[in-house]
């Protein structure tokens, strides 16, 4: 077998550039699939620095928590700029192999959910393509188990000696959490007091804004291809994706930005 470079060998570009398998002869059909491919790259990238993110609070470590967000909202920013490229996909192009998708639907990505829910997201609706007793439904009920994003830093700064209530840092963190004007009040004094923990706070707004540049990106995206038609999977396509226009990650952030 001929040898190759370092580089090919170390990105396992044999085994990376071989998994781009079109199932229509639409040449429409690759940028499709390598764009979704990309995402799930990028997806696996943000879970990890989220969960590094997770950690460096719960051992204190401020500068280190910011760098890694920082990194994060980098990564969800490039996730956004790839809509650019889906944009140029014309109704034709798209149901030129669309077909070939069969119930397959972007709805139904376990990372994208399970970034979802490390970022705070508790809604039974995120079960909807998932049979009980399936390995990715447990994942995900798994992880709905374990404290989010927010709740990592509300006990940062319960530990900096800010006055975060008990109601949030003893919640049950299956369920949502719902904003707190005791909170925002803590979150404030944090935000005015220490610098590294403003900047924190800042790269945490940072990230919802580019989540919802996202999903204003992909409900234009998908009104241009499809129009008012159903959604692949079986979703509702427009309706549905409207609905989730504007949601806010942090409430008790951003409620907080008002009284500064």
């Amino acid at each position: 077998m001929e040898e190759t470079t370092e580089y090919h060998a170390y990105l396992a570009l044999d085994e990376l550039l071989s998994i781009q398998r079109t199932r229509t002869g639409e040449p429409d059909e690759l940028l499709f699939l390598v764009t979704h491919q990309v995402h799930e790259l990028w997806f696996k990238l943000i879970l990890h620095e989220l969960a590094r993110f997770q950690d460096h609070l719960a051992d204190g470590a401020d500068g280190a928590a910011l760098r890694t967000l920082q990194r994060t909202a980098a990564l969800v920013r490039t996730v956004v700029a790839n809509a650019d490229v889906m944009a140029t996909l014309t109704p034709r192009q798209f149901n030129g192999f669309r077909h070939a998708l069969g119930g397959g639907s972007g709805a139904q990505s376990t990372q994208f959910r399970r970034i979802e829910a490390v970022l705070g997201r508790r809604d039974p609706q995120m079960f909807e393509y998932y049979r009980v007793g399936a390995g990715e439904r447990a994942e995900l009920e798994q992880l709905l188990r374990r404290p989010t994003v927010f709740d990592s830093l509300a006990h940062f700064l319960a530990d900096r000696g800010y006055p975060m209530p008990d109601s949030l840092l003893d919640r049950d963190v299956s369920k949502p959490a719902a904003p707190s004007e005791d909170v925002q009040q803590a979150l404030r004094k944090a935000y005015l007091e220490d610098g590294v923990i403003a900047q924190i706070c800042d790269a945490l707004i940072e990230v919802d804004q580019c989540f919802q540049q996202w999903r204003y990106q992909h409900v234009q995206f998908v009104a241009a291809i499809i129009g008012d038609k159903a959604g692949t999977g079986g979703s509702s396509g427009i309706p549905y994706l409207r609905s989730t226009l504007f949601h806010q990650l942090f409430p008790d952030l951003w409620a907080m930005r008002s009284e500064l």
